[in-house]
């Protein structure tokens, strides 16, 4: 009987403690997002198990079930296209083939400009140029001397326009030539940099940093190591560099550590947030308020036209304040990863745009005036790299250009220009201006007939389609025939700088229009009543589970 009552307790004890852990499981689980983007240890499975096949140029014009006449008009229209891209840039499409050999990214965005099955013929014939000559206004010039609206943004680096970048470039060397290449020791520009980085990000120190990723590396880092907890939260979809916690799905060779993926403005992830005692920070990256539970919208993956976005700018504030909430409670260090978005929505970023503080925020990209720079801003408390009653216990960074004289220059000649009234007046009204340019850009496109719809946030933009078509990533070709640079990612962002005047805009417009009547007429934007998103689908699973079977 003895021993019955023992077994029993120990049992009872055991269900006790397994309970709780259950729960939070349980929690966990509801707090990802459904999505492949909220499990990815799921979406690297399917990544390694997803089979790679092409169309043959038979099947290219005619994978949605296009009659024989579409099919033969895409084919007219493609090598026509073909034919003038060629004709237009052969010096910049000649050297961008050659350097092919020597430069892998240049392999690996050519392979990635569309969906794979699309891949082989258009990088055979579908040819851009990657080299440009010069660059003006809101303009990039290529090898053959001609000019195009640029949109690429130059990946979110290029706020204020390219010659802004190289007036600060320009003045930031000129500042600091007398010490030149000096590292360790510090400019006195340095001193001013810190003073107006503290204000502008109401923070109390700086830390130097060499580019936006090592930036959030050592906040995350230094959260750790505060708090003593071993698990970030990152949102589903949201990029923060490519180092391996924060990357945790396709594209990063190991799997995730230490690391929550959660779902973006749910009340699942503040659950999670307000009942487990791991977690030491969470990290915010602001842009995915334009496409919550998304990853970075690109043509590669427009297989159909199911690609949406919207921002709510009420709704994404409510968030950010809840977080910050929940995080005061539970003693998680809350971050702000502005590497991208930083001094775009505001010149106090998106702490000052949304009206929320952050523990610490990482800066990057255009804050180093045309240099590479990442930086750090944050409570001191947090920003303590050493404990004074324990001397072994360290929290180390350093990096050999984190200071470079030239970069802490022309950051010292980027934060001044903020208080010119020219740069100021860019920054007036900046919501307006920009919604107003996407409703001109929509309405003249629905009244046109063509299924092109612009989302934005504010100057950042991203394309989606309207009518069910396999096709859409078609439409960055017919772009740069019509004379806009577009980055790798094709129309699934446009970064537009804010010296863009109205007439820039509507040039722009014009060519967006001028492109998207160009593809119609060729055909690819043709459509039935049995094509649907969901028919596309089906179509290239049935197309995977054949090539996995070997049929």
């Amino acid at each position: 009987m003895v021993d019955e009552l023992a077994w029993t307790a120990g049992l009872l004890g055991a269900a006790a403690v397994a309970l709780p852990k259950a729960r939070q499981r349980l929690e966990l689980s509801r707090a990802k997002h459904p999505s492949l983007t909220g499990h990815s240890r799921m979406a690297k499975r399917l990544a390694r198990w997803l089979p790679g096949y092409a169309y043959d140029e038979a099947h290219f014009f005619n994978s949605d079930g296009a009659p024989q006449a579409v099919a033969q008009q895409r084919h007219a229209g493609f090598f026509a296209l073909a034919g003038r891209l060629q004709a237009a840039a052969p010096k910049s499409i000649a050297l961008t083939k050659e350097m092919r050999d020597g430069i892998p990214d240049l392999r690996f965005t050519g392979a990635y400009r569309v969906p794979f099955q699309y891949s082989p013929l258009v990088r055979q014939h579908l040819a851009t140029g990657a080299f440009v000559q010069s660059a003006g206004g809101v303009k990039v010039s290529d090898l053959d001397g001609n000019t195009y609206y640029d949109l690429t943004g130059s990946y979110g680096v290029n706020v204020l326009g390219v010659d802004f970048y190289r007036q600060t470039m320009a003045a930031g060397a000129a500042l600091t030539q007398e010490l030149g290449l000096v590292l360790g020791s510090l400019h006195p520009c340095v001193a001013d940099n810190v003073k107006r980085l503290q204000a502008i990000s109401g923070q109390d120190d700086v830390s130097f940093h060499m580019s936006g990723t090592e930036a959030v590396m050592q906040a995350v880092r230094l959260a750790r190591y505060h708090t003593r907890r071993k698990y970030l939260v990152r949102f589903s979809g949201a990029y923060h560099g490519w180092w391996e916690d924060v990357q945790p799905g396709p594209g990063n060779p190991l799997p995730p550590r230490e690391t929550y993926t959660l779902r973006d403005m749910h009340e699942a992830s503040l659950k999670v947030l307000r009942t487990r005692r791991d977690i030491a920070c969470v990290l915010v990256n602001p842009l995915q308020a334009l496409h919550p539970n998304r990853n970075a919208p690109g043509d590669s993956t427009l297989l159909d036209s199911s690609r949406t976005a919207h921002y709510d700018r009420a709704a994404y504030t409510a968030w950010l304040q809840q977080l910050r909430e929940v995080c005061t409670e539970r003693g998680i260090v809350l971050i702000f990863d502005e590497v991208f978005l930083g001094f775009r929505l505001a010149k106090g970023g998106a702490q000052e745009y949304f009206g929320v503080q952050a523990d610490l925020v990482t800066y990057g990209k255009t804050l180093g005036g045309g240099f590479p720079v990442g930086v750090v801003c944050g409570r001191r408390a947090l920003m303590q790299r050493f404990r004074e009653d324990k001397p072994a216990d360290l929290c180390f960074a350093r990096g050999t250009f984190k200071e470079h004289p030239y970069v802490m220059g022309a950051m010292n000649a980027f934060l001044r220009s903020l208080e010119q009234p020219e740069v100021a007046r860019l920054y007036e009204n900046l919501d307006a201006i920009w919604d107003a340019r996407r409703e001109a850009f929509n309405a003249r496109m629905h009244a046109e007939g063509l299924p092109v719809q612009a989302a934005n946030m504010q100057s950042v933009w991203t394309l989606n389609y309207t009518q069910p078509a396999r096709y859409n990533w078609m439409y960055q070709y017919y772009l740069r025939d019509a004379g806009l640079a577009l980055s790798w990612v094709g129309t699934g962002r446009f970064i537009f700088s804010l010296n863009y005047t109205e007439a820039d805009f509507q040039a722009v417009l014009e060519r967006c229009v001028q492109a998207a009547r160009r593809m119609q007429q060729d055909g690819w934007w043709w459509g039935s009543p049995e094509l649907s998103n969901r028919a596309i689908k089906r179509t290239v699973l049935r197309e995977t589970l054949r090539k996995l079977l070997g049929r």
